[in-house]
């Protein structure tokens, strides 16, 4: 998880790169197609078979995880970076919520405690960027982390019938390039130029890898345990805004984000079980 959140930094980077150019839907299909091209590579020259007997529970985990980037990309064009991560990595929150539903348990009193400080902490986050703007691409980026939670419990899922990374990464980056192509047929295409190419196949090369690091987290460890590890990219999100956009958020700011990954800790500490050994 901690290669996913340097992998998922950069790639939040380099959107807010090419977001100077290219509209959300040209972002995502890039990002895809490039992802794409790297994991179909890897699957030709090893000959790994990608017939699946739960192609269903890929196409949903695939839409649900293209909206969630969506929402996303659109919330790093528009905002500083480090908030629009910080938005998007509410999912642990979510995640902490939803579990106990998908495994029919009450929520315990201090995770209630734990989602109300995260709550606080994005009203507190989006409190200075009042305009009519930012307040809509504040709510993406927050909608986007409900997407990223729900992605990563259909993630869960399948390691539970035992789909490989590298099957989950190929239909998710797959869905995403015709989703994303769709799209554009709709709405505005800049022209390549030679210059975009490094941007764009860094942006592809990175989410791949941090997208097959996540799966990998998710299937083999613990789902809360390893979101938790997730809040590393909004430190990282955090000195690349400072250091290449001179994003110098306010206290108010930093404290919301302070909140959110406190609740996120209160939440995954929560939600462990109590025996011993178990972690």
């Amino acid at each position: 998880m901690l290669v996913a959140a340097l992998g998922f930094s950069i790639m939040g980077a380099l959107v807010k790169v090419g977001s100077q150019k290219f509209g959300t839907a040209e972002l995502v299909f890039y990002r895809s197609l490039f992802g794409l091209a790297s994991i179909w590579l890897a699957i030709f020259i090893q000959k790994l078979p990608l017939a699946t007997p739960h192609i269903g529970k890929h196409m949903s985990r695939a839409l649900v995880g293209f909206t969630a980037l969506l929402l996303f990309f659109y919330a790093i064009a528009h905002l500083p970076l480090a908030t629009a991560i910080t938005l998007n990595y509410t999912s642990p929150l979510f995640l902490a919520a939803f579990m106990p539903f998908f495994l029919h348990e009450k929520p315990r009193k201090i995770l209630l405690l734990a989602l109300a400080i995260g709550f606080i902490g994005v009203c507190l986050l989006l409190k200075p960027t009042f305009t009519k703007d930012t307040w809509f691409a504040g709510l993406l980026g927050l909608f986007s982390g409900v997407g990223a939670a729900l992605a990563y419990i259909y993630i869960k899922r399948l390691a539970q019938v035992n789909e490989p990374d590298w099957r989950t990464v190929f239909y998710f980056t797959l869905v995403s390039s015709i989703c994303a192509g769709l799209w554009m047929l709709f709405d505005t295409f800049q022209a390549l130029d030679w210059q975009d190419l490094p941007v764009l196949a860094g942006l592809g090369l990175s989410a791949t890898i941090a997208q097959l690091a996540l799966t990998r987290a998710y299937r083999t460890g613990d789902t809360l345990v390893v979101a938790s590890l997730a809040y590393a990219t909004i430190m990282l999100a955090s000195i690349y805004g400072i250091v290449w956009w001179h994003e110098h958020l306010s206290f108010d700011a930093w404290l919301a984000i302070a909140l959110i990954i406190l609740s996120g800790i209160i939440s995954i500490r929560s939600s462990q079980p109590t025996q011993t050994g178990s972690r």
